[in-house]
């Protein structure tokens, strides 16, 4: 959802959808939200514990001054595989505190882009965050989905289904789709309706 091509199908799904609904809508990509680099130290101490182990247990002969050099590269390597290997990355990083980063960050996204200035405070934000593999929706006051009925939340439920299952652009399409028939069904597109709100996704 980062590529050029993969944004402009956005865009105009996202236009697609704002001729249904007064909603407005901005969808926001992300290749990360957090910092987590405590993940790196900890896979760079096992192999680095690993590493000892080598030494003090292998019945092979090692140079005792290259050990500290040894461990050192150790580390590093291990900070640098789970650097570069998102999955692992992933699989090692608590998925409340990845929660929790893309929350914060959507509502800070939420806030930068201004999307609570609409004229009848119906702005949506939906964050993307490919690393986390979540999606947040954060609506205006306008835009109470408990109040907007089952249809609403199925269809959000659906978008964030299609991000957390790396269902990929396809799904999140049909998704967004879902989407705004059930907005164009509880929050109908009124006649004096204006784009308020840029339609480019943003990353």
């Amino acid at each position: 959802m980062l590529d050029s091509k993969a944004k402009d199908e956005v865009s105009r799904a996202i236009r697609e959808l704002e001729t249904k609904t007064s909603a407005e809508v901005v969808v926001a990509v992300r290749a990360v939200s957090g910092h987590y680099r405590h993940t790196d130290w900890l896979v760079g101490s096992v192999l680095s514990f690993a590493a000892v182990c080598v030494f003090l247990f292998h019945p092979a002969p090692f140079d005792d001054d290259l050990l500290p050099v040894e461990i050192l590269l150790a580390f590093a390597l291990g900070g640098f595989i789970s650097a570069n290997v998102p999955p692992l990355r992933r699989a090692l990083t608590s998925r409340r505190l990845m929660a929790e980063n893309v929350r914060r960050a959507a509502c800070a996204a939420f806030v930068e882009r201004g999307i609570s200035r609409t004229r009848g405070r119906t702005g949506l934000l939906i964050y993307v965050s490919t690393f986390e593999q979540r999606v947040e929706l954060v609506g205006d006051i306008g835009l109470d989905f408990e109040s907007l009925g089952d249809d609403v939340s199925a269809a959000r439920r659906r978008i964030e289904v299609s991000v957390e299952t790396t269902g990929g652009l396809g799904a999140f399409l049909a998704a967004l789709g879902d989407l705004g028939a059930a907005l164009g069904r509880a929050l109908p597109r009124a006649e004096d309706d204006e784009n308020e709100l840029a339609d480019e996704v943003e990353a």
